[in-house]
């Protein structure tokens, strides 16, 4: 297993002059080389380095060979992400065409804006990336050797702090410096020893949504309310601020910079954090696969829009999938279609089933309950369907009564 710690570089006048000068190059060439891998199609990442290498040696003599290689490396992989990006560009346009139809049917007026096609990966302060070659760490003294232009080595000190102090002593990987508001940082990977997965044949479905943050199919509701309120109230300022336009109002605005996202990437590793202590090892914990939720829901309202394309769901299953790992667990998902509108009872599916946001009812036997807990049900079970697998449905499977004070009833 492999995780990502920040130290901060306390660095001095000069130093930050060397790195600075170090980023510029860096980003020089990595402009260069994703310029070059776009004009001429070519995302291989040897080739690159073939057709590249010399002219770079030329427009960046202030980098050491083995900075270039990785820069290269770096520009591979925006190259490789933008194609891939590309081949989807036509199934976006025509998903937008459809809703545009699908509005005018209905004598209405789709004011989606049409996607925009991808292009050229550009940066303005890329990270450099060192490896074994290019830097070295020493713990116990709490300094790291930079290489920088050709024949220079800085040492720099760091500062560790508290959470990371379990990874100290750890080998190390590669390493990233990044340059954020005045200060340098050092990503560093560190490998930790493998935590391997012994299968108990057991699954936990969990329902992520906006409202319940995230609800379990061992009966737990995870998240905060107040949470909700706290991006609202964040994104109401902003908005404030933004139409007053006063020197006071964009200094405001400078202090709230990222402060929702770094507000919402707290609330996910609390969530993710929280999922995984509701299992226990060796348990498979099932989610949805959300990547086009975006474009195949259509909400009702500014206010729902707003909520669904800020909602971080992507960083949230990638925080539950490394805690997951570390804790003996594995996550898997599923595809999503019909969970929220299928009675996870007697498995009738229909689109009226769910009432309201919280409530399920079964128009055909009766059962109800939550509705993301429902949900969460049916995920687990879509997901042992798949291994040939059967835990039974719903609270009954549990050893639960109809009359759980979380659960269900039988409406006569």
């Amino acid at each position: 297993m492999q995780r990502t710690i920040k130290l901060k570089l306390n660095t001095s006048a000069t130093q930050e002059a060397d790195l600075s000068q170090t980023l510029v190059e860096i980003t020089r060439a990595f402009n260069y080389i994703c310029r070059y891998g776009w004009d001429n199609q070519e995302k291989n990442g040897v080739k690159l380095q073939h057709a590249c290498y010399y002219s770079l040696k030329e427009l960046c003599p202030g980098l050491v060979s083995d900075l270039i290689i990785q820069t290269i490396h770096k520009s591979k992989e925006a190259v490789t992400s933008v194609f891939a990006l590309v081949k989807k560009y036509p199934a976006k346009v025509k998903a937008w065409e459809k809703k545009i139809a699908n509005a005018t049917s209905k004598g209405k007026v789709y004011r989606g804006k049409k996607p925009k096609p991808p292009s050229c990966p550009k940066s303005n302060n890329c990270p450099a990336r060192y490896n074994s070659h290019t830097y070295k760490l020493d713990w116990a003294k709490q300094e790291v050797k930079l290489s920088t232009r050709p024949g220079n080595r800085l040492v720099v000190g760091f500062t560790v702090p508290p959470y990371y102090q379990k990874y100290l002593n750890l080998s190390t990987d590669t390493a990233d410096l990044i340059y954020r508001k005045g200060t340098f940082w050092l990503h560093v990977v560190v490998t930790l020893p493998d935590n391997e997965f012994q299968d108990s044949g057991e699954a936990v479905g969990v329902d992520l949504g906006l409202n319940h943050p995230a609800v379990t199919s061992n009966r737990k509701f995870l998240g905060k309310r107040q949470w909700k309120a706290v991006v609202k109230r964040n994104f109401n300022l902003k908005r404030a601020l933004q139409t007053s336009g006063t020197k006071s109002a964009k200094r405001h605005l400078k202090k709230l910079s990222n402060r929702v996202q770094r507000f919402r990437r707290d609330c996910d590793h609390v969530l993710s954090k929280r999922i995984v202590q509701a299992c226990t090892s060796g348990k498979t914990i099932v989610i949805e696969d959300l990547t086009e939720i975006r474009e195949t829901t259509e909400q009702r309202g500014r206010e729902s829009r707003r909520r669904l394309h800020s909602w971080s769901f992507a960083q949230l299953r990638s925080f539950l999938s490394y805690k997951a790992e570390g804790a003996g667990m594995r996550v898997v998902a599923i595809d999503p279609r019909h969970t929220s509108q299928t009675c996870s009872s007697c498995g009738y599916q229909y689109r009226h089933n769910r009432k309201s946001q919280s409530l399920f009812l079964c128009r055909s036997c009766g059962y109800q309950l939550n509705a993301d807990l429902n949900a969460s049900y049916n995920i687990r079970d879509k997901h042992l369907a798949t291994l040939g697998t059967s835990l039974g449905s719903g609270p009954q499977s549990m050893g639960l009564s109809s009359q759980h004070p979380l659960g269900t009833s039988r409406l006569l």
